[in-house]
Order: structure tokens, then sequence, then C-alpha cells
């Protein structure tokens, strides 16, 4: 049988927010088979708990926002997108603010703090949702078009395109598949930073965002360049980052996803959107498990090693 994943023992981190600015302390506790991703809100006068789904979600500007009644906790994206490529299916986030703290801006902190608690298996099936008709969402027309889609595929691959028309990011690559049947997550996925341009900054903070951004947690371009000393850590470290984010909205769906995922300049908004799509057409996917581990697609079996 292919197993749920949960962790081993619990583990902290401390940082700040990447909009808010604000001190952050996290808390990333074992869950029960079949809890899922639960985030709690401790810092409330009644702790709130947010499960994650894709119907919570209810902001997905510049990051995606799961909410609960009044209470909400926004930027979750790179700690899903570790969970998403380490396996891991049940576990409760205690948090004391309402944004999960940027870290380095990528899901390599998120990363080796799952894998410094360690990742058990639970005696209960692995539960994935199967991608049986494709599913596609579309916006804009010409210049401004873009879309996301989800095709039948025993596995889970991931394909993104940019196209930001900046010489900084053009001069990198602009198109990136990852398999997980294949691919490393952690070597190939996790390092990749969020990335802002000066000119959105000042923009961006007058409106309260940003507050917490800076060349420690973000890849940051001015008109013509990377502004970073020690530049970038994959020669397409842009669209990389994109399918982390991209892996991170996905899990949003509460199980992993047996698919193949396209987009061209998705973001946040559109992956919500494709999901939804998704759910609201049962006839598109069934979920499944896997008695025999042999069954499984390749790659999804094994606990994965740290890199």
């Amino acid at each position: 049988m292919l197993q749920q994943r949960t962790l081993k023992s619990l583990t902290r981190a401390v940082g700040v927010g990447l909009h808010s600015g604000q001190r952050v302390e996290i808390t990333l506790r074992p869950a029960q088979p079949d809890s899922g991703i639960v985030f709690r809100r401790v810092d409330l006068p009644q702790p709130v708990d947010i499960p994650v789904s894709a119907m919570a979600v209810t902001d997905t500007r510049l990051a995606s926002t799961l909410s609960q009644g009044d209470a909400k906790v926004f930027t979750v994206e790179h700690l899903m997108s570790a969970c998403a490529g380490l396996g891991v299916d049940n576990l409760y986030v205690d948090i004391t603010a309402e944004e999960v703290p940027i870290l380095d801006g990528s899901a390599a902190s998120f990363v080796f703090l799952l894998q410094s608690a360690g990742i058990v298996l639970q005696n209960a099936p692995r539960r994935f949702i199967r991608v049986i008709q494709p599913v596609e969402v579309r916006e804009g027309q010409g210049a401004g078009e873009k879309w996301a889609r989800l095709d039948p595929y025993h596995g889970y691959k991931l394909s993104f395109e940019i196209d930001f028309k900046h010489p900084a990011v053009d001069s990198t690559g602009q198109r990136v598949e990852f398999d997980m049947s294949t691919d490393s997550y952690t070597r190939d996925i996790a390092r990749a930073r969020t990335f802002g341009f000066t000119k959105d900054v000042e923009m961006m903070r007058a409106n309260g965002l940003a507050m917490g951004g800076g060349l420690d947690n973000a890849i940051v371009m001015d008109d013509y360049k990377v502004l970073n000393s020690d530049g970038l850590r994959y020669d397409d470290e842009f669209v990389k980052h994109k399918i982390l984010d991209a892996m991170g909205d996905l899990y949003l769906l509460g199980k992993p996803l047996l698919a193949s995922y396209s987009a061209f300049r998705s973001g946040h908004a559109m992956n919500n959107v494709l999901l939804r799509a998704l759910l609201a057409q049962p006839e598109t996917w069934e979920i499944v498990t896997f008695d025999d581990e042999k069954l499984a697609p390749k790659g999804f079996a094994q606990l994965v090693r740290a890199w």
C-alpha cells in the first residue's frame, strides 16, 4: 500500500512575513491520517484552524491566502510546495501571525525543516486526485493571454512558460518541465527564489505590501539587471520559481494530483481558478489509491532523501 505521510517530530522556525514585515514563528507538528494540512492561528484569543482546501482560498494577489471565517493566513505557497515535493499529507502548522515567514524566498528552508523533523509513513492509504479528462482555463487575448491546463498523466508533471519582457529575465530559460517521477524536487526546484522589480516595490509598499522583502529573501531587479550580488541559483531560476509556486498552489487541492499541468504566464489566481474548474466537473477526475506500490507512478513510493 502507498501510505500517507506526516512528520516524526515537531520543528520550529522564526522569520518575517514578505508582505507584512511582521515577525512570525511557525511550528510544524505531526498530524493523524486523513487530517490533511491545517494552519492554526495560535496568536488569536481563541485559536482558529484553517484547513487547506481550494475553496478556502480567498485572495490570490501576489500570494495565496486561506481563510476560515475572519481568520486568514497568507503566503502559504512555498511551504505547501515543500509539502508537495516531499509528499507530506498530514501536518499541523501553528503560526503566530497571519503570514507564513518568507525565510530565504524559496522552499529550501521548508524542505530542510520537514526533513530535519523526519518524515514517517502512516497506516492509511495515500489518496490521489487523478485527472481523467482535460481541464483548461484561459484569460485575455494576444499579448495579454494566459492559460493553465491539466491533462491525464500517470504521474505528476509540470511545464511552465514565462514572458516578462525584461532583459534580466529574457536572458534566462523561459520554459521548464519538471516530472516528479524522474527529476528531483529538492535539487531542481526547491531553491528557486521569489523575484520582484524595484519599480514595483514603491507602489507595493504604499499599499502595505513587500514590507519584509529584500535582497536576502528575493531576487530583485532594476530595469536592466539582477541586483543580488550572488546572482542566480539556477540558470532558469525565474521560471523554476513559477513551477515551485504552482506546486504549492495546486497542493491546496488537499490531495496530491496525478496529472500533467501546463501553463503560460499563469499565477496564483489562475492556478486557483483551474482547481475550482476541476472540482466543478466531477466527471474529469477520480480519487485513487494504490494497494500495490509497484502500480504507483515511479518516484512516488520512496521517501525523498535530503540533497
